[in-house]
């Protein structure tokens, strides 16, 4: 039988691609232990669950639930679900027009960090590049704070809150740690509990309990003020530092919040802040207190955070 050539091509390559598939096959009988896996066909079935590390975090169910966070170390202590007073009433001579009026809020259950996140913290953020390292400082000899010089480097610093952060900054390391900032509803919530209290402990104020004006002058350890601690073990919400929220701040928004969860306005010009710091006088202090700042303000020794969850 006689070929063109261009039939004689087609045998030829027929023949290599026979051979081919005959290897193929002795290769797969001598070797048992090896299997080929041939993908599935599209289906319209449920996308599979995603690994548990990238579950929600379960609802907390009572007070005195902690545990501790895989990513830094933070003792998360547990909110449980529920209302509470919101706000300041019209008995409180302190209380400023955006404290009020005082509302019932509810809101699901969540964890709060038991301190202000700490320069060692902050540090392993910055070792995975996930945060910015600290290179400045408004003080005049360095990056320090107030009072202490090489205050993010110096090891006896290690457990002293993280400064000099805006509210970006303080995001990103929340969504590092696996957390968030708390809206301010949750913050409240976590400093006064559901009575309406006016400091985390409840009553008066002094240096034993809170660090403000008159007391060290620049921050202090967040060990340092265990007999200031919230209804569930939270310290240093009253003192020590301002703590960014995730809250836009608007001064009237209490007398259009929702009674649910609610989460702030949808824009703003300034961040929220709660909690007053070393330099602040008493009534800055106070649970219901509220001030504001510039997102984008990362000058202020004065200013810090903590995550929820």
């Amino acid at each position: 039988m006689a070929f063109s050539e261009a039939g004689y091509n087609i045998l030829v390559n027929v023949l290599r691609l026979s051979g081919r598939i005959l290897l193929v096959l002795l290769l797969a009988a001598c070797s048992p232990q090896r299997t080929v896996l041939i993908p599935a066909a599209p289906t319209s079935s449920p996308a599979p669950a995603l690994p548990a590390a990238s579950q929600p975090a379960p609802a907390c169910a009572k007070i005195g639930e902690s545990r501790v966070s895989p990513r830094d170390g933070m003792l998360q202590l547990c909110v449980p679900a529920g209302e509470f007073l919101m706000g300041s009433n019209d008995r409180d001579t302190q209380a400023q027009p955006d404290e009020r009026p005082q509302h019932t809020i509810s809101l699901d259950a969540f964890w709060i960090d038991q301190t202000e996140v700490t320069n060692a913290m902050y540090s392993a953020c910055v070792q995975a590049k996930a945060c910015h390292e600290r290179t400045y400082s408004p003080y005049v000899w360095g990056v320090d704070s107030r009072t202490r010089k090489n205050y993010f480097t110096d090891p006896q610093f290690r457990d002293y809150p993280v400064i000099l952060l805006d509210a970006d900054e303080a995001q990103a390391y929340c969504r590092w740690a696996g957390r968030h900032l708390p809206s301010e509803a949750q913050w409240e919530k976590a400093a006064r509990g559901t009575d309406g209290r006016t400091y985390p402990w409840g009553e008066g104020i002094d240096c034993r309990r809170a660090n403000y004006s008159g007391c060290a002058r620049d921050t202090s350890a967040v060990s340092a003020h265990p007999d200031g601690a919230s209804p569930y073990g939270a310290l240093d919400q009253a003192g020590n530092l301002w703590e960014w929220t995730a809250d836009w701040y608007e001064p009237g928004y209490y007398a259009q919040s929702p009674a649910r969860n609610p989460t702030g306005p949808a824009q703003g010009k300034y961040r929220t802040l709660r909690g007053g710091s070393w330099g602040e006088f008493a009534p800055s202090l106070r649970a219901a207190n509220r001030a504001s700042g510039a997102p984008q303000h990362s000058m202020d020794g004065a200013v810090g955070f903590r995550c929820a969850e």
